[in-house]
């Protein structure tokens, strides 16, 4: 078996995670590729795509950490939101063609019908995005003027907060599950306020237990100034510490009983602090999930 190992430009391996505040105007992919680049590391990936208009926390995992993306990308997010009333936009957010204006009243019970998003509903997927549908990303279908079914998706809406409210505008804090659109919850919320709504403004704020504090921005990341955080700081699962027999076992790759109580996933490492894997619940045993060795 040929095993290929990643390195920086100092020949050092580099595995982990580096959160980097995405700005405005750059896609998700055009920061990584600004790291890729930089790093000199083909094997980064990001885990959770940010539209060009929106900015915030993008998790980047480097070398043996993409083998977490799909885990990091399944964690809650929470986001801060601008929303302008009184006007639809193809897109659902201020930078596409207007298709609806609507007056805007004054008093609007803003708080209470946010307050009622606090559950888990059925959400459809704007067309603009690139969820596919028959084979075709729906952009492609808005693009060709056809017309398509839109899927929905089951999200849950955690937590809302409203932060200010200037009657045709407000800003709103919001924890969401894997899936949701924030530009579809922002139409939504239109529609149950009878006015139509438009998102202005994006930030993700936090995503599982990584928060905007620990970010860099792509400058800063350039400079040197941002910090390699380890795959396991940034998992939200108990850790285990194995004695050298049981190593031996991970490292291979078998199955084990759960002696050790584990409800869902858990990441085992050697005496000597290396990350052995990550293994899951089946039945009464735990088997591999994903291997480090």
């Amino acid at each position: 078996m040929r095993v290929f190992l990643w390195y920086n430009y100092f020949g050092d391996i580099m595995d982990g995670v580096i959160v980097i505040n995405k700005p405005k105007g750059m896609t998700s992919f055009d920061v990584v590729h600004e790291v890729s680049r930089f790093l000199e590391i083909r094997k980064v990936g990001h885990t959770g795509t940010l539209d060009p208009m929106a900015e915030g926390v993008l998790i980047l995992c480097i070398g043996q950490a993409t083998k977490i993306a799909e885990l990091l990308t399944s964690y809650d997010k929470e986001y801060i939101a601008g929303v302008e009333l009184g006007i639809e936009t193809d897109t659902y957010d201020i930078e596409g063609k207007v298709i609806e204006t609507k007056e805007v009243k004054e008093n609007l019970p803003i708080k209470e019908v946010l307050n009622s998003f606090k559950k888990t509903y059925l959400q459809e997927v704007p067309i603009y995005s690139a969820v596919k549908v028959n084979g075709k990303k729906l952009y492609e279908y808005a693009r060709n003027n056809e017309k398509v079914e839109l899927p929905k998706k089951e999200v849950t809406i955690k937590e809302i907060e409203l932060l200010e409210n200037n009657n045709k505008t407000f800003k709103f804090k919001a924890s969401v599950t894997k899936g949701c659109y924030i530009r579809s919850l922002i139409h939504d919320i239109g529609q149950s306020l009878n006015t139509g709504a438009t998102m202005t403004s994006l930030i993700r704020t936090k995503q599982g237990n990584t928060s905007i504090e620990e970010s860099c921005t792509l400058e800063e990341f350039k400079q040197g100034n941002y910090k390699l955080k380890s795959i396991e700081e940034v998992l939200d699962m108990p850790v285990i510490t194995v004695d050298k027999d049981l190593e031996f076992r991970i490292k291979n790759g078998q199955k084990l009983h759960n002696s050790f109580g584990v409800v869902d996933k858990v990441l085992f490492k050697g005496e000597n602090n290396k990350l052995l894997g990550i293994y899951e619940v089946e039945d009464t045993h735990i088997k591999v999930w994903k291997n480090f060795s």
